[in-house]
């Protein structure tokens, strides 16, 4: 598929494209409100109110660290593979550029252009 930018996922890429399907759909966010709705009348139960803030604090706190973990993983491979193909749309128009540099001569200039803005030569050498 062209959006794969390594071919084959591991484990934990998969996992991390999971979640991050799963925390960007209605239900996460139902599930974030009832926990809210869940947590807010504990504090009858326990013994504090610095306990009671302490519970919460602890609960989303986790969980806020845990999607970021995944969701940055996620969001680089996204990048990644943005790059990738914005890579492959540059590299094709210098292909184009160049193979009609000889009816248009300004051409070649504009492909040089794109070749050093885009780092092309860096690139295909690596």
């Amino acid at each position: 598929m062209p959006s794969d930018v390594r071919g084959k996922l591991t484990i934990f890429d998969r996992f991390a494209t999971g979640a991050a399907a799963l925390t960007a759909k209605a239900g996460f966010f139902v599930f974030c409100v009832l926990l809210v709705l869940l947590w807010a009348p504990t504090f009858l139960l326990l013994p504090s109110i610095d306990t009671w803030q302490l519970v919460i604090n602890t609960a989303t706190t986790i969980i806020t660290f845990l999607l970021v973990a995944l969701l940055q993983n996620t969001q680089s491979r996204s990048d990644e593979a943005v790059q990738q193909k914005l890579n492959a749309i540059a590299d094709a128009l210098a292909d184009f550029m160049g193979e009609f540099s000889d009816d248009h001569p300004e051409l070649e200039r504009h492909r040089r252009e794109l070749a050093d803005a885009v780092g092309l030569e860096n690139r295909e050498s690596a």
